[in-house]
């Protein structure tokens, strides 16, 4: 369910800002997103995983709160990385 060490450097590596980048907005959505699209895809298969499940809108309120502060601070930023991310809003 969680993301490997090698995906998660993918990840780093195509939403970072700048070089050595690993805090920034973006990049904190998209390892959210994967997280969630992980669990999404387990969803399918343990559909009473509730447990887990709890874990899921916690992950899910944590983008949307990280969105919400990159729309407050730049709007062009936050149309192009939900763009890119594939999230509809």
């Amino acid at each position: 369910m969680s993301i490997t060490a090698e995906r998660k450097q993918a990840l780093i590596g195509e939403y970072a800002t700048k070089s050595g980048d690993t805090g920034s907005p973006e990049v904190q959505v998209a390892i959210l997103t994967e997280r969630i699209t992980n669990l999404t895809e387990h969803f399918k298969t343990h559909k009473k995983d509730n447990h887990s499940r709890r874990g899921l809108l916690k992950l899910v309120s944590q983008r949307r709160q990280l969105l919400d502060y990159v729309k407050r601070m730049d709007e062009k930023r936050y149309q192009d990385l939900i763009g890119r991310l594939g999230i509809r809003r």
